[in-house]
């Protein structure tokens, strides 16, 4: 949104940088951009050809490197928490067995950094809890998951269905804003007209395995995933709870740029 930073970013004097502008602006018949004030902003014709130009460039820069010889296999990664700690690592096995000479990357974040990692073509496909905007990229059902609280072995939730209300009382450990377990939570919440602010005590902790100690010792309750819990359930380490009335439940997504031509390839990696 700057043309002295796009003139330097392309080795182009800003006059060519304008010109191109309104030669594209020409060509669609539209505006792409426009100034509020002293800040130039795209128009929604700049921002859905945007959207456009996001897998246009994806798709000519993958298939560069597939026109190369030789080609080593090339992906990059991304998974939101839940799925990069707990689930990814068997199906991560067996593709560097299966290409041992390949660029292999996996970056484990939460979900709102992995898109804009995936809008600016920095990670192939990315593997997504919790909700996202799933008309602005094509999105394959991976697996479901149950969610749920958990809380101490010896608390007084334990295995019980606790009516909302019962969560006022407690310490409420959470993940950042931007993760999926965060979102399937508050999306909870808000359809009892309820929000986090509501509780009085609440902990945001971005990394599980303290969420887990803390629950474990009897330092607040939290909402997880299955896949993240499921060894401390086993253990009689941590207890499972459910909200009345509060039906939970989360899914993995395969997200990729839309008309991105390679997904199906990565889709087969995750089967």
């Amino acid at each position: 949104m700057n043309y002295t930073r796009a003139a330097e970013r392309l080795c182009l004097t800003q006059p060519a940088v304008t010109h191109h502008i309104h030669y594209l602006e020409d060509h669609y018949g539209c505006r792409l951009f426009i100034y509020e004030g002293k800040i130039l902003r795209l128009t929604e014709a700049g921002l859905k050809l945007l959207e456009y130009t996001r897998s246009l460039a994806y798709n000519s820069r993958k298939a560069e490197e597939a026109m190369k010889s030789p080609s080593p296999v090339s992906l990059r990664v991304g998974a939101s928490k839940t799925i990069g700690e707990f689930v990814i690592a068997p199906q991560v096995k067996r593709f560097l067995q299966e290409h041992p000479e390949a660029n292999f990357s996996l970056t484990v974040d939460n979900t709102q950094t992995l898109l804009r990692s995936l809008e600016s073509g920095r990670l192939d496909f990315v593997l997504l809890e919790g909700f996202f905007d799933r008309s602005r990229y094509d999105a394959t059902l991976y697996r479901k998951e149950p969610f749920f609280g958990v809380c101490s072995s010896d608390h007084h939730f334990a295995g019980r269905t606790v009516a909302i209300e019962e969560l006022d009382a407690e310490r409420i450990l959470i993940r950042e804003p931007g993760s999926g377990t965060r979102t399937i939570f508050e999306d909870a919440l808000r359809r009892h007209n309820r929000t986090l602010n509501r509780f009085s005590k609440t902990t945001t902790i971005s990394d599980f395995s303290t969420i887990k100690s803390l629950v474990a010792d009897g330092l607040g309750i939290s909402f997880l995933y299955e896949a993240a819990v499921s060894k401390e359930l086993d253990s009689g380490v941590l207890a499972r709870f459910n909200l009345a009335e509060t039906p939970m439940s989360g899914a993995f997504y395969f997200v990729c740029l839309k008309e991105n031509l390679f997904a199906a390839d990565w889709i087969h990696w995750m089967e």
